[in-house]
């Protein structure tokens, strides 16, 4: 196999295997080639991450070492992207009947959805998350986009058990924007005593819906280590019960009569120090 064949197919396995340990005898017996060769690919193919701002490789020493594909977004990248975000959802054309904006054609846009996941996993990437949580159903695209940057695997709350998912831990909560109770269940199976979880949702007003997935988790012992939301709502009316969340978009004002609309840069730039 030529040089250029193997750094394609060695970027392709790492991209596909985020944070999971490579070995270096690996990719040597996988491509017939000297560890020293190998070496020499993976310095190329760390040095083209960090260029494009896609993260990097991280090495671990020792008998079992080897690289980890760490998908890190730079700051350019999402600003960038954020910018194109905002300028998307002012659109006046989004506006619907009670200040709210349409958003399914952004949910439902792969490139956009996986470049979500991209900046949530940026943001949660320290902290050792072990499941991505959300509740049915805008918010399922958008945590599997996260859960595939950080390898791990997604449970769903819903609002009604199902035969399928056996026995179920529910809860009631108080939804923020319509001041209802509702119910929310989780089957006992799909969550470990002690995980760290990172709650994923496209929307956020009061935080309502987001603080009753946390109870829930409660219930479980599990961690809440991360809420990530795409965008949120800013309502004088109402008192937010969630503090410590990252959001991508802050929505400031929606005004129906001048069908216009103000979307600022949410919380993610708080905080992130990284450039590449």
């Amino acid at each position: 196999m030529k040089r250029s064949e193997r750094l394609v197919a060695m970027t392709n396995y790492l991209v596909e295997s985020p944070w999971a340990l490579v070995s270096l005898p690996f990719f040597s017996r996988k491509f017939d080639a000297a560890k020293s060769s190998i070496s020499e690919d993976l310095a190329i193919i760390n040095n083209m991450f960090q260029e494009e701002g896609i993260g990097y490789l991280k090495s671990v020493a020792g008998a079992a070492g080897g690289v980890k594909y760490i998908p890190l977004y730079s700051v350019e990248n999402s600003e960038s992207f954020i910018g194109k975000l905002c300028e998307q959802l002012e659109d006046p054309n989004r506006l619907l009947p009670g200040g709210y904006l349409f958003m399914s054609d952004i949910l439902g846009e792969p490139k956009t959805v996986k470049t979500i996941g991209r900046m949530f996993a940026t943001a949660f990437s320290e902290l050792n998350i072990d499941v991505v949580m959300t509740v049915a159903t805008k918010g399922i695209p958008l945590a599997y986009a996260v859960a595939a940057c950080l390898n791990v695997p997604v449970v769903i709350v819903r609002r009604d058990p199902k035969i399928t998912e056996g026995s179920t831990v529910s809860i009631n909560y108080v939804s923020g924007s319509s001041r209802k109770i509702q119910t929310m269940v989780l089957p006992k199976r799909s969550l470990q005593e002690g995980s760290n979880v990172c709650i994923i949702d496209d929307f956020m007003k009061a935080g309502g819906t987001i603080n009753g997935m946390v109870n829930l988790l409660a219930e479980f012992n599990a961690n809440v280590s991360g809420i990530g939301v795409l965008s949120e709502a800013e309502d004088e009316e109402e008192e937010r019960v969630v503090e410590d969340y990252t959001s991508l978009v802050k929505i400031t004002n929606v005004d129906i009569i001048k069908k216009q609309i103000e979307v600022h840069k949410g919380t993610f730039f708080q905080g992130q120090t990284h450039s590449n």
